[in-house]
């Protein structure tokens, strides 16, 4: 078993601050003069030799048990899917804000685009009557307004194009996506800390978090945007180790000047490209997140670059990696963004979709991207004055702490069967039916404190992904600060929530301890971290009635509030 296998998470050779300029050149293509040596004559081993010394310099090796790497979080992830799928379709109501997307997912099926539908839209949908769905129009009339792009509703409709316009059928893609961010979770959770074990705890931790929970099962859009800002993030950490990797090697076989070699455009951060621009595509959140990858990219970079000894990291890192950047993290997004938007470019009944033909630009192409380009203009300005009054609203000060989450769907019942609701003035004996949006309190109570170190441990040891890992929850928690009178719910938090997690995992590798320590002291180690496990799992249990609408007596469901900002 290795140090990083046994829990604690492993360290870059580069953290801390170490690696610097002058250390052994001649491991790394020069001899102590600064010139370029002949191939060195004792061959391809001691080459090879060298690359492998200069790779442990760079990048900590990955967990060796590639089976159970696989394994382990293929097992978190069935669990994840069976809890998500099971009464998928209950409830059979619109909940919450799936009266806006599950409708607009359809006509985009239908229709291409977003279009209006009549006042009683929701009550025809319930008793499978999807015919005159929509308002009388014609041209761009029949267009809705909406302001949340596409990717999120595609993805809808292609459950709806499966199962028709149904809870079902609004609800799978959701579901799929939801279990598979468990996945992606365990994966970037073990590449990040060099620990399967770690890596299966952080998707199990996500596994049993209600509000993750409740929206893999609601057909709305924030699971989307969460999983495409965690795959995003999977693949800038691919592109770490890979770009590493290949440094090493040209660092030995292509030695260059003192800003090192030219790696080229790299594929991973392509990926990560087109992943950012998808979650942009699922809600303009994410572009905060596009933000942070960018300083990420430098920051990787030029770490890389120092850690192997160039004394012109700087501009190596600017230069020869950056030039790529407007390519990767810039237009590779964009187009992707905008590619998005094909069924609105192409047809001509959505909303404002004509907007430079009325204003006197034809130009083929030009004129559609001019009239997108208007039509995010004012959603912009929409986006920005949204301040309607909701009863569930709330700051991002009160998510960390659950204090109002967010009531989906409640229903009153007279009967355990759920076949009668209670009319108006009854006094009898209460059944309730909840989906109440809430994360679980070990999870998120602990991830506050968990974030704080990490934050202390990012100051005081330098370690990358302890200050990664709370830039990320930055980058969803405190873009929205600035903007205290805008209408915000607690389920926005679902987009950083995974980096919350990968805070307390790297807390629980600490707590577990290296492998060189006492047996009592890992004893005891791991001992707190299982306990803390087990809550988060008595916890998802004991919330689980009021997650996934199951008919309970009114007082237990009243036992389950322990807060008045529940109800």
């Amino acid at each position: 078993m290795t140090a990083t296998e046994a829990g604690q998470p492993a360290m870059d050779p580069e953290d801390g601050g170490q690696g610097s300029a002058g250390t052994d050149q001649i491991a790394f293509g020069r001899d102590a003069a600064g010139a370029r040596p002949a191939r060195d004559a004792r061959g391809d081993a001691h080459t090879a030799q060298r690359i492998a010394a200069m790779r442990a310099r760079l990048m900590s090796p990955m967990p060796d048990d590639r089976l159970w790497g696989w394994l382990g979080p293929l097992i978190i992830t069935a669990f994840a899917a069976f809890t998500r799928f099971y009464r998928l379709s209950i409830p059979h109501a619109v909940v919450f804000d799936e009266t806006y997307y599950a409708k607009d997912a359809w006509s985009i099926l239908q229709h291409g685009v977003e279009w209006q539908y009549v006042k009683n839209a929701n009550d025809l949908i319930l008793a499978g009557n999807t015919s005159h769905l929509y308002l009388a129009c014609s041209g761009t009339s029949c267009g809705e307004y909406v302001v949340q792009p596409p990717v999120g509703k595609l993805l809808i409709a292609v459950g709806e194009w499966i199962y028709g316009l149904t809870p079902l059928g609004w609800r799978v893609a959701p579901a799929l996506f939801g279990t598979l961010a468990v996945l992606v979770m365990c994966r970037v959770a073990r590449r990040l800390t060099r620990s399967t074990l770690l890596g299966c705890v952080a998707g199990l931790l996500l596994s049993l978090d209600g509000l993750e929970f409740v929206l893999s099962r609601t057909g709305i859009l924030d699971i989307f945007l969460m999983f495409f800002v965690l795959a995003a993030f999977g693949a800038m950490l691919v592109d770490r180790d890979v770009s590493r990797a290949r440094l090493a090697s040209a660092m030995v076989l292509e030695p260059s000047d003192e800003a090192g070699p030219q790696l080229g455009i790299r594929r991973w951060r392509i990926a990560a490209g087109v992943l950012i621009g998808l979650a942009c595509a699922s809600k303009q959140d994410a572009i905060w997140y596009l933000l942070a990858f960018i300083g990420l990219a430098v920051a990787w970079d030029i770490g890389a670059r120092r850690a192997a000894g160039l004394r012109q990291y700087v501009r190596g890192a600017l230069v020869r990696d950056g030039k790529w950047l407007p390519v990767t993290l810039m237009a590779i997004p964009l187009v992707t963004y905008v590619a998005t938007w094909t069924g609105w470019l192409v047809t001509s009944t959505g909303y404002d979709r004509n907007y430079a033909q009325q204003h006197g630009i034809t130009t083929p192409v030009i004129s559609q991207l001019y009239s997108l380009y208007e039509y995010h203009r004012e959603i912009y300005q929409f986006m920005s004055n949204l301040s309607l009054r909701h009863p569930y609203q709330s700051q991002p000060w009160d998510w960390f702490v659950i204090s109002r989450p967010v009531a989906f769907y409640y229903q009153c019942f007279t009967n355990a069967a759920g076949t009668k609701t209670c009319p108006s003035g009854y006094t009898g004996q209460e059944w309730s039916s909840e989906v109440l949006a809430i994360g679980n309190p070990a999870i998120w109570w602990a991830g506050t404190v968990a974030i704080l170190f990490c934050l202390g441990w990012w100051f005081t040891r330098r370690d990358w992904r302890a200050g990664v890992a709370v830039l990320c929850v930055a980058a969803g928690w405190v873009t929205w600060l600035p903007f205290p009178s805008r209408t915000k719910f607690y389920y926005y938090a679902l987009e950083f929530e995974p980096f919350m997690i990968l805070c307390i995992v790297l807390c629980l590798g600490l707590i577990i301890g290296p492998v060189a320590a006492s047996l009592r002291r890992r004893a005891i180690g791991s001992a707190l971290a299982g306990t803390y496990v087990l809550a988060v799992l008595v916890l998802f249990w004991y919330f689980y009635p009021i997650l996934s609408a199951k008919i309970i007596p009114y007082s237990q469901w009243l036992s389950h509030m322990w807060y008045t900002g529940w109800i």
